[in-house]
Order: C-alpha cells, then structure tokens, then sequence
C-alpha cells in the first residue's frame, strides 16, 4: 500500500513539473499543444524529430527548460525502476514527498497567473534582447514580420516563365517577395544578385508574402509538388 502512495505522489510531481514547463515554454511563443508535446517527449526520452523540435533547439530560452526536463526525465525513470524493482523499504519519505508536491503546487498556480504571466514574458523577451545576438534568435522571430511571412525554395524548371529573366525584374514587380539568394550549379549567388539571369535547374530562395509567392511562383510549386509525388 505504502509503495502505491509513493509511485502516485511521485507521479504528481511529474504531472506538476509538465504544468510548469509547459507554461514556461507558452511564455516563450510556443502554442499550447506544441509545448505540451514537446514537453513530454524531452521528459520520456522519446526523441520525436518533429519541426516544432527545430523550434525548441533555436531558442536559448527554450533550450534550457529542455535541459532541465530532460535531465528530470532521466533522474524520473531512474527512480520509478528502483521503486518498481526493490519494492523499497518502509523508508519511503512521504513526508518529503508531500513537502515537495506543496511547493510545486503553488509554483503551478503561481506560474499561470496573468499577472506573473505578464512579468516573466517580459523577463524571457528581455533575457533574449538583452543577452543574445540577433542571429542567435529564431528565425521566425527575426524574419517573419507577419502570419503570412515564409521562407521559400523555388526551383526553375524546364516550364518556367522566369528563364532567362533578371532577377531584378521579378521583385520590382511591386510583389512583397525577396530573393535571399540563388543557387546556380555549385554557386551561391547572393552578391550582384539583381543582374542574375535565371537559368534552367536554379533554386531560388525567398523571402516574403506566403500568398504572394505561391502565386507568382504556381507552375513551378506545381512542378515541385508532382515531382515530390512521383518520387
């Protein structure tokens, strides 16, 4: 009975310490169910590549809760298979562990509060300004200004209406699209870019309007997108 009260205490705190870093990471700029999700794979160890992973890994703030949570998780297992195993002993520090689910318990509610809501945003955003480079930031918190801001990679086929256009003409076009840079064979065009001349087998890589760009660019994204089938 008493080993049951341990591995359900212990639990709590596991499911306390996932409130906690879950708020954390929402404060960063992460969506709910992605922090979530993330926060539980870093603590089991499961190791999902996914692209919000990549979110995780860009972020300086970010990547120290992913330490701690992943350091916890393994310290978590460790203690949960020597409970399981030993069935321990009559030592088994309830006391303590109610001490600790206390604690953790108003750090919780203390966390989700707006108004300690508000004030440590303020201290993540200022922790980031403050304390690192503009390139050591994520790239969607440098570059996209906008919700329909991407970045993009074009690649000229043998159907494109671009071919043996300047570059300059494209983006003097009035649309809000940039080119960031050109690779030409084994060439990575980005100096002298507007008098490039676009050739067959060009990938472009843009920056801009994510509408603007699918729209300008159809036949070669519908190019990309049959060739991505067939493969």
């Amino acid at each position: 009975m008493m080993n049951v009260v341990f591995m359900v205490l212990y639990f709590l705190i596991i499911g306390l310490v996932i409130e906690i870093s879950v708020t954390l990471l929402k404060l960063t700029g992460l969506k709910n169910t992605v922090a979530r999700f993330q926060v539980i794979s870093m603590l089991t160890g499961t190791g999902f590549t996914t692209d919000e992973s990549k979110s995780i890994i860009d972020h300086p703030v970010r990547r120290k809760i992913s330490m701690f949570l992943i350091l916890f998780g393994a310290f978590s297992l460790a203690v949960i298979i020597s409970s399981i195993s030993t069935l321990l002993t009559d030592d088994l520090r309830l006391m303590e562990l109610s001490i600790i689910i206390g604690i953790l318990t108003i750090l919780t509610i203390t966390v989700k509060t707006p108004f300690i809501n508000n004030r440590l945003s303020n201290k993540m955003q200022s922790e980031m300004h403050n304390h690192y480079e503009l390139w050591e930031h994520p790239i969607e918190e440098v570059l996209f200004l906008e919700n329909e801001d991407v970045v993009m990679q074009i690649d000229i086929n043998e159907d494109s209406e671009f071919i043996d256009v300047i570059t300059f003409d494209i983006v003097s076009r009035g649309v809000d699209i940039n080119i960031l840079y050109i690779e030409s064979g084994e060439a990575k065009i980005r100096k002298e870019l507007n008098e490039h001349k676009i050739k067959l087998g060009d990938n472009l890589f843009l920056y801009g309007n994510k509408n603007e760009i699918e729209e300008t660019f159809s036949k070669e994204i519908e190019a990309m997108n049959k060739k991505e089938n067939a493969s």
